[in-house]
């Protein structure tokens, strides 16, 4: 098999971090000697994070069995998600802004044996619900424990709190018409119901305001799927939680502007 060199379009901030995390665990551990060290094995689960290269094809570009690989790369996202912060810690970075901007994405999965709580009505494919939180400026502050696709958004949302933690911190927030009647301090577009009349000009206004400023919260949800794993999540469902978590850690570590 040939292999030939790569680069992850990240900065050492990410790769030091990681490295610090499995060094650590590993001296916790008093762990043996290790086909790769602290640092490669951080480069091996950059690159199956950022880039979504396969367990295969790293084992060959390292050297290693793809057992090792999967093992070296389980551990490192398991040690990044067990230090992202819930939502009471992001809460405290949240309610200092002047407002922010919630939404929710689909993740892809490959269909399972119990694919019917995975697939999206809206979206037509099978997969896991994200909500996530921006800032007025669209960078990424915090994202939720994945839900089945099935999952509707304000669904989603209040079974994570999120909307009560925002009344609560009474931060405003902006949000799409997924969302509607979530009361609180979350703001929604108007919206034309069957057998009313027309929207008026005023609303029609309100809604295109609400719309420009909303549509800033679509760059955090682009920044999360810049990370190619995100593009279709081919292991199990149940890990798109701690995939996610171990992204938001390393967003983090890269841009600080919101780390813990």
């Amino acid at each position: 098999m040939l292999s030939y060199p790569a680069a992850i379009p990240l900065s050492t901030r990410s790769l030091n971090h990681l490295a610090a995390l499995i060094r650590r665990h590993r001296a916790q551990r008093r762990s043996r000697w290790r086909r790769l060290g602290p640092g490669q094995q951080a480069l091996l689960a950059l690159a199956h994070l950022r880039n979504g290269d396969t367990l295969t094809r790293l084992a060959s570009g390292f050297t290693i069995g793809v057992t090792t690989a999967w093992r070296y790369v389980k551990e490192a996202i398991d040690l990044l998600a067990a230090t992202a912060d819930d939502l009471n810690a992001a809460m405290d970075k949240i309610r200092c802004l002047s407002f922010a901007i919630l939404d929710g994405t689909l993740i892809l999965i490959d269909r399972v044996a119990d694919q019917k709580p995975y697939y999206s009505g809206k979206h037509h494919r099978h997969g896991v619900n994200v909500q996530v939180i921006a800032d007025p400026a669209g960078r990424l502050i915090w994202a939720s424990v994945a839900l089945p696709g099935a999952a509707h958004d304000l669904t989603a949302a209040r079974t994570h709190g999120i909307i009560d933690a925002l009344t609560s911190a009474n931060v405003m927030t902006f949000a799409d018409k997924a969302y509607q009647g979530a009361r609180g301090t979350i703001r929604t577009p108007h919206k034309r119901h069957r057998n009313r009349c027309k929207l008026s000009a005023w609303h029609k206004t309100f809604n295109r305001a609400h719309a420009r400023i909303r549509a800033i919260g679509e760059r955090a949800n682009a920044t999360l799927k810049t990370w190619k794993i995100l593009t279709k999540i081919r292991c199990s469902p149940h890990r798109a939680t701690t995939i996610v978590q171990a992204i938001l850690v390393l967003h983090h570590a890269e841009h600080p502007t919101y780390a813990g």
